[in-house]
């Protein structure tokens, strides 16, 4: 007998400090996030209390102020702006008074005079305009958390600081004897805030930048709909749109919401959403989704997803979730930070100590400024920024390129990938298949055998069972009731027409049970197959009554998109649960070396085991429910979007088009990703590295070198700044 059930397989000075916790998924989106430190969460702007950064509004939190995701608001931007006016306003004169003492005015004012008019201009830029600094710099200190602040304070203090001293109680310093005697270092204290504002302006206006992508896509989403009552067009608010609700949709027009054509006809622009540049032809009954660009045709739609629920909120939302994410290469970010600073300050210490006992005089002030230089160039931003940002802009350009991928971390292991295991039916072909030739055993007609099929297969959601329905509506077949329906995962369906119990599936599985076909019927099934074709054996209280030969055409974009994985390096391996004759045909058509077939989705799953098991790292591809368990399993499960939801759900990455060439771009991708991750990370390393020994004077014994704490936060800015440019030229990845 055949089994009768089927097998299972902010602003910085706020008085309250953002709260530090992890995320979890039952937690409302948080307004405020830090760009840099997973599950810093806050409900007010601020600076985070982990790395001193402005807050960034969380676009999951801000899905209808598109305006402000990714940035922290226009508000701070107008902050920094002014600060950066006022300060370099009041500084000017600071740094003409101390470095232009040669000029006809200034050198007649008193060093004593001239010292005094530094401080009542250097004095407001330090504890005025730079005052969130400050703020920073002691929020570090409270909570240990040691950041970039704590050494720009740190700087910033101690050169205002030994000038104060200088100008108000030279006799407290060990080597001044005279005010004459003594340099002032107030223009660096003062042009070091200027240039760390301007800094934080420049890095928070390009980190904006990296929103873009998502920002493009919550744009896509219109207003208002026209919502047909009552024989009337009603301009709507899209977010009272309800399911059910009738809308017009003009030439032109955004499609406002996710729903089918209810009547009318166009042509519909899908490529913000898919890629795909060919306008979509929409008829009734098709489905069309919301933020895609209606044609020049007219017609009214149903909504059936709103809000939260439509295709392109869920777009923006996985794509916010996935920036939020930290790639594995953070946490090598992320140990170099837990000790840089403090090892930071040791230097600076040393330095300090190096100087005053060993340097010339006035050993003193040369102890202080290279110590200054030291606290400034070491500034840990860049090493910080270097990961994030790039992942940040890469799953961007990849949402808008219509590959989806869930985390940074599947990001990184897209790079890691050697082997592509390729499901057939959906990812190779184009899951439509049609019903190319009817086989019954004498005795029974043509007919007879496909509206015996077609009964059983009108419950089944397989592509296969929709060919057969549909060969017997276009035969004007009427397809009976049946009972007792059962779907044999991998192997077929069952069902009870009448009296009788119908079985509807694959030669192998009623090997296994003990139905046997004619010889005659097996040849027939092996040449069909070898054709490409799928072949599926009808049998009626196990009694074979004839095959069905059902073809599914081979995607167009297929042997491209072949050709370029393979172009990547990388090995490929078609596993399907088809006839090993059919998937063989389909393989060499494409150039696929290895076959796996007549695998049920268990043996999928252990397929998968077995490859990784061999230190490969995999990736699935596949669009259908059976496939849901190894696109799990695999390193990498990439699931078509024209797929089921239970394959998208379970993959970490999607192709939106359902085309197998947007594989290569997810490829490509992260790549590119990985290597603006690796140039950051150096270009980081390697700024520090050098960068310290420089300012604490190692080329002074040989060429009388020394560098200025101005040049330093010159070099500290430009350093973040740069590594942000450097991440947004993934925005121009294709």
């Amino acid at each position: 007998m055949l089994p009768n059930s089927p097998t299972s397989c902010p602003h910085c000075s706020s008085d309250e400090k953002p709260s530090v916790a992890a995320v979890k998924e039952d937690l409302p989106p948080a307004p405020y996030i830090c760009p840099m430190c997973e599950g810093v969460r806050s409900d007010k702007p601020g600076a985070c209390p982990m790395c001193g950064m402005a807050l960034e509004k969380n676009p999951l939190a801000h899905r209808n102020e598109p305006e402000c995701c990714g940035d922290g608001g226009d508000d701070e931007v107008r902050d920094l702006w002014s600060r950066v006016r006022w300060s370099t306003a009041m500084t000017a004169p600071v740094v003409l008074l101390s470095m232009g003492m040669d000029l006809p005015v200034i050198r007649d004012i008193p060093h004593e005079a001239s010292g005094w008019m530094q401080i009542v201009w250097a004095t407001p830029v330090v504890f005025w305009v730079g005052w969130p600094l400050l703020v920073r710099f002691a929020n570090s200190l409270r909570t240990l958390r040691f950041n970039m602040f704590t050494l720009i304070g740190l700087g910033v203090l101690a050169a205002w600081l030994y000038s104060m001293v200088a100008l108000v109680a030279p006799h407290w310093l060990p080597h001044a004897a005279t005010r004459h005697g003594m340099v002032l270092y107030f223009e660096s204290a003062a042009v070091i805030t200027v240039l760390v504002l301007l800094g934080q302006l420049l890095e928070l206006r390009a980190r904006n930048a990296t929103g873009s992508a998502i920002r493009a896509l919550m744009n896509l989403a219109p207003k208002t709909a026209l919502l047909i009552r009552d024989g009337e067009e009603i301009d709507t608010p899209v977010d009272e749109i309800q399911i059910g609700d009738v809308l017009r949709i003009k030439p032109g027009a955004r499609i406002p919401v996710d729903g089918s054509v209810t009547d009318g006809s166009s042509t519909v622009d899908e490529s913000m959403l898919t890629g795909e540049s060919m306008p979509q032809k929409k008829e009734a009954n098709a489905a069309v989704t919301g933020g895609t660009v209606n044609g020049s045709g007219t017609f009214l739609m149903r909504a059936e997803r709103v809000g939260a629920h439509t295709l392109l909120s869920q777009i923006v939302e996985m794509t916010a979730k996935a920036q939020a994410s930290r790639a594995p290469v953070q946490r090598l970010a992320d140990r170099v930070s837990a000790w840089f600073v403090p090892a930071v300050v040791g230097v600076a210490l040393l330095t300090f100590l190096l100087w005053w006992q060993l340097g010339p005089q006035p050993s003193f002030a040369f102890a202080v400024v290279n110590a200054v230089a030291v606290l400034i160039i070491a500034c840990p931003c860049a090493l910080g920024l270097a990961t994030p940002m790039a992942v940040t802009v890469g799953l961007g350009r990849g949402a808008q390129l219509g590959v989806l991928i869930k985390n940074a971390e599947t990001l990184e292991r897209l790079h890691d990938i050697d082997i592509v295991l390729l499901d057939k039916t959906g990812t190779l072909t184009e899951g439509k298949p049609s019903v190319t030739e009817i086989f019954p055993l004498p005795g029974l007609s043509a007919h007879d055998l496909l509206a015996c099929a077609a009964a059983v297969e009108a419950l089944s959601e397989h592509p296969l069972a929709t060919a057969i329905v549909n060969a017997a509506k276009e035969r004007n077949i009427p397809i009976a009731a049946v009972t007792g329906f059962q779907s044999i995962t991998g192997s077929g369906v069952l069902a009870n027409v009448g009296e009788s119990e119908v079985f509807i599936g694959q030669e192998a599985f009623l090997k296994k049970n003990g139905v046997f076909i004619s010889a005659e019927c097996h040849a027939h099934s092996m040449k069909l197959q070898e054709e490409g074709c799928t072949v599926v054996v009808v049998v009626l209280n196990e009694k074979p009554l004839g095959l069905i030969a059902i073809k599914d055409k081979i995607k167009d974009s297929a042997p491209a998109a072949i050709a370029t994985l393979h172009a990547l390096g990388l090995k490929l391996q078609m596993i399907t649960g088809d006839s090993l004759a059919t998937a063989q045909r389909v393989a060499k058509d494409l150039s696929i070396e290895e076959v796996v077939a007549e695998v049920s989705p268990k043996e999928k799953l252990l397929h998968v085991y077995q490859a990784r098991g061999k230190d490969r790292h995999v990736a699935f591809a596949g669009d259908g429910i059976n496939d849901a368990p190894a696109l799990a399993a695999a390193d990498v499960g990439i699931a078509m979007g024209t797929g089921t939801e239970v394959a998208i759900q379970s993959a970490s990455v999607t192709l939106m088009k359902g085309d197998l060439r947007s594989l290569h771009q997810a490829f490509a991708l992260s790549h590119a990703t990985m290597k603006i991750i690796r140039q950051n990370l150096m270009f980081a390393f390697l700024y520090n590295g050098l960068g310290i020994p420089l300012a604490a004077g190692i080329l002074y014994p040989f060429t009388g070198w020394l560098l200025n704490p101005m040049i330093a936060s010159v070099a500290m800015s430009l350093s973040s700044v740069s590594v942000i440019l450097n991440s947004l030229r993934l925005r121009s990845f294709k």
